[in-house]
């Protein structure tokens, strides 16, 4: 009698475990925000703290509330030239106004700091690394872009993006031109035509500073939602057409083995 019910017992701890799988979320998302040198002190501080207010806001949170499972998972982290990793906050489930308030609160007591180059190449592949951890599952994992100048260090943008959309992942486009480069002022066609993809994927550019809080909140409500833009204000087409290595060409030092041809 003791050996069948110590086989019960296995048995029961056996089926315990096997209907324990990853929790379900209604959507993976990863924030990937850019700290290089080309964001001023103004265009960083306003970034973090439209980040920390859209996920705090009721309107945010009434989103996820919405889903079909009324829960999402997020995490958070920063890049430049290489990614920030100690600037990570590891995935955490949103399913309320007390979870979003916790990450937020989390985020908001990051580090600051910048540093040089720009790679959103790197961004994308660790972003996309990201989600084969998480611990979640989800029918839709998208990666939250935002910055204001393009790749010119690391694997071409287009190749990042490209493996990361043939895993089904989505990237989303947040470009900031308050203040765009002289040399590259068309940022947010370079982030439409180079950098994001996927079903359902869009581009909101910010052009000025009184915008990025509404702009983020916007974006991740569309994120949250599945949904797009009522219109794509980006168009995915130029005429001519973006030359996605157009950072990398214009970069003082070209001493990056994807690129041996500009060390001519």
């Amino acid at each position: 009698m003791h050996l069948a019910a110590s086989l019960l017992l296995c048995l029961g701890c056996g089926i315990v475990a096997a209907a324990a799988p990853d929790t379900e979320v209604d959507v993976e998302l990863v924030l990937a925000v850019d700290v290089s040198r080309s964001m001023d002190a103004e265009e960083f501080a306003l970034q973090r703290a439209g980040y920390v207010a859209a996920i705090r806001h009721p309107d945010f949170v009434r989103a996820v509330e919405q889903g079909a499972l009324g829960r999402i998972a997020i995490t958070y982290f920063e890049w430049a030239g290489s990614v920030r990793e100690e600037s990570l906050v590891p995935w955490q489930v949103i399913d309320g106004p007390e979870s979003a308030a916790a990450f937020a609160d989390r985020l908001e007591t990051e580090a600051v700091a910048d540093f040089r180059g720009t790679s959103i190449s790197r961004a994308i592949d660790y972003a996309a690394g990201l989600f084969e951890r998480s611990g979640y599952q989800s029918w839709r994992q998208v990666i939250d872009v935002s910055g204001d100048g393009p790749n010119n260090t690391g694997e071409p943008v287009e190749q990042a993006r490209d493996a990361a959309l043939a895993r089904g992942i989505v990237i989303n486009g947040l470009p900031i031109l308050i203040r765009p480069s002289p040399t590259f002022p068309d940022i947010d066609l370079y982030y439409a035509q180079c950098v994001t993809g996927g079903p359902g994927s869009f581009v909101l550019p910010i052009r000025d500073a009184s915008e990025f809080a509404m702009a983020i909140r916007r974006k991740l409500i569309l994120e949250v939602g599945g949904l797009q833009p009522e219109a794509q204000v980006v168009p995915v087409q130029a005429d001519p057409p973006v030359d996605c290595l157009k950072g990398e060409r214009d970069r003082r030092f070209y001493g990056d083995r994807f690129f041996p041809e500009l060390d001519r």
